[in-house]
């Protein structure tokens, strides 16, 4: 496999402290930046790609997994979820803020012997 793509986002959930809505906000930042037109071009079939999501949260355990592989449009996901990310508590209630980071990684099978380069 190859890596066709590196994106990363971020996204939080101010008020509820809800680690999944913060991590799905990250994911679809991330989505958001990527238009894969190669995969016409290249006679690519979007069921090829293999989709890594890291997810960077403060409490791991608080994100639900199966709903993040869900919200990816293409492509077989694996979604891991790693300690990171932030929560912070900008009115200084006690009531933190969470902030998610995310990775979108695709890749695609080796197509080195498909395609020849014309000089």
């Amino acid at each position: 496999m190859k890596r066709l793509i590196l994106e990363i986002g971020s996204g939080a959930d101010l008020y509820g402290q809800d680690y999944t809505k913060a991590a799905l906000r990250a994911l679809d930042d991330a989505l958001r930046r990527s238009s894969i037109l190669m995969f016409g071009a290249l006679d690519l079939a979007h069921s090829e790609m293999k989709v890594e999501i890291t997810i960077g949260v403060q409490d791991p355990s608080r994100v639900d997994i199966k709903q993040i592989a869900d919200a990816v449009p293409r492509g077989k996901p694996n979604v891991k979820v790693v300690f990171g990310g932030q929560n912070v508590d900008p009115r200084g209630f006690g009531e933190a803020s969470v902030i998610a980071s995310c990775a979108v990684e695709a890749f695609v099978p080796s197509k080195e012997n498909r395609f020849v380069i014309l000089r």
